[in-house]
């Protein structure tokens, strides 16, 4: 068995990358692997800490900017190169010390040679990994030429950079992406194969439920019992789209439809009366550090009229204590919700759509391509907001139709009706989800590819 150490700018949060490599790892334990987490924040769980892997750094978040978008911070492109090998040499010494000291002899990398924030890291893992003759999966879960407003390589390092290193070509690398979008994409723009492994859950674990540390959530966060929980679970970046939540619970809380839900009260039994509120729960954090996006929701929040409550502060990857404050963990969230949003407009895969799978919850979606390409077809019976963006209003936000705003509400308000309904529709998507996207499926992959 191999001892495996997996490498990534942060760990043990709950943003994609984070949740997938407690995923592969626990795979990986259980097939007898030994595993070492080393990253540039170790969120909640241990690891080896390497404070220059981390890709919010202000040095790192220069050299990004200079990179990929304008060459302004430098008085050279020579002056621009020798920050980034000096940052790059630094990472190097302590992750070589990280593979030696725990003897490491499967590496895997994660995301670091694809979505390239931190260009010094992904040079840095490539030298160690040459040098050490370490054999390598590199897992690829978005890359640099994917992100919003596109990028421009700035000057001749760059492109030298991005040839070499973003991801680098090795027979000691295995590729591995997570949609056969990336696939085709990697393989046209680089010369590079993969092999395609999906997201997955744990599908056959104890269902998330009430207990003695969560069951004042609700109150908590301001709910009272007959108030419905409209969760969006992910983070708050752009590309979520989480402008369109806001305009499908405002069309859910129109007048006739409240009118519905108080004469036929709620699926679980509750009633919903007149003092009910129809809240959007925005569970996730900003990785906005101008706080831009977040504003503009906030705007667009306030001219729907709608209930919003942005609780990322008391959110975290595990249940713990923070400052003296109890933090709830992501899960936590789906126990009370009674529904999910999830109108992103580009996923490399997609883990909240699993979450709400697992948490037997309906759930609202905006197909992004992924989602077209890869997951449709699979049979889920979910409420779309089809794929087709209508165009932006005067703060910028992304608009589809208001017709098809309105058949979701129309269609959300049956789940939140009709108990059987929903049952059925709920217990269709949890066993097509475990079909697919479970544990054990990735323990084939991962068989596979440890023994190629």
């Amino acid at each position: 068995m191999s001892t495996i150490g997996i490498c990534h700018y942060k760990v043990g949060g709950t943003d994609g990358v984070s949740l997938e490599i407690d995923k592969w790892k626990r795979v990986l334990e259980e097939m007898g692997h030994t595993v070492h987490l080393c990253a540039g924040d170790l969120g909640t769980v241990e690891g080896a800490l390497i404070e220059e892997l981390y890709h919010h750094r202000p040095d790192v978040e220069r050299l990004n900017h200079n990179t990929f978008r304008e060459l302004s911070d430098f008085a050279s492109e020579t002056e621009y190169r020798a920050e980034i090998d000096r940052l790059a040499d630094a990472i190097e010494r302590q992750v070589r010390d990280f593979v030696e000291r725990e003897g490491i002899d499967f590496f895997i990398v994660q995301n670091i040679w694809s979505v390239a924030i931190s260009p010094p890291a992904a040079i840095a893992l490539a030298r160690v990994m040459r040098d050490l003759r370490l054999p390598t999966l590199a897992h690829h879960h978005d890359f640099y030429w994917e992100r919003t407003g596109g990028v421009a390589l700035t000057c001749g390092t760059a492109i030298e950079i991005a040839d070499k290193y973003l991801p680098p070509r090795d027979p000691l690398i295995q590729h591995v992406v997570i949609n056969s979008l990336a696939h085709r994409e990697l393989s046209e723009r680089k010369g590079i194969e993969a092999s395609v492994v999906p997201n997955v859950f744990d599908f056959n674990a104890p269902d998330w439920r009430g207990d003695d540390y969560n069951r004042d959530f609700r109150a908590r966060i301001g709910l009272r019992p007959n108030d419905i929980l409209i969760l969006q679970a992910t983070r708050i970046v752009q590309r979520k789209g989480i402008e369109l939540a806001v305009d499908f619970v405002k069309a859910l809380g129109s007048p006739e439809r409240r009118v519905r839900l108080k004469q036929h009260g709620l699926y679980d039994g509750r009633a919903f009366d007149d003092d009910s509120r129809i809240v959007l729960v925005l569970a996730g954090y900003s990785e906005d550090p101008t706080g831009r996006y977040l504003d503009l929701l906030k705007q667009k929040v306030e001219r729907a009229g709608i209930d919003a409550l942005f609780i990322g502060n008391l959110i975290g990857g595990r249940r713990q204590t923070r400052d003296g404050e109890k933090i709830y963990s992501l899960w936590d969230t789906y126990v009370f919700a009674d529904f999910v949003t999830y109108p992103s407009l580009w996923e490399g895969w997609g883990n909240q759509f699993l979450e709400a799978l697992r948490a037997r919850l309906p759930l609202m979606l905006f197909e992004y391509p992924v989602y077209r390409a890869d997951i449709r077809d699979k049979g889920f019976r979910i409420i779309s907001l089809g794929s087709a963006i209508q165009g932006r209003d005067d703060l910028g936000l992304v608009q589809v139709e208001q017709g098809v705003i309105e058949e979701a509400a129309d269609q959300a308000a049956e789940l939140l009706i009709d108990a059987r309904l929903r049952q059925e529709t709920v217990e269709h998507n949890f066993q097509v989800g475990r079909q697919h996207y479970s544990l054990e499926a990735l323990r084939g992959y991962l068989t596979r590819l440890m023994g190629d």
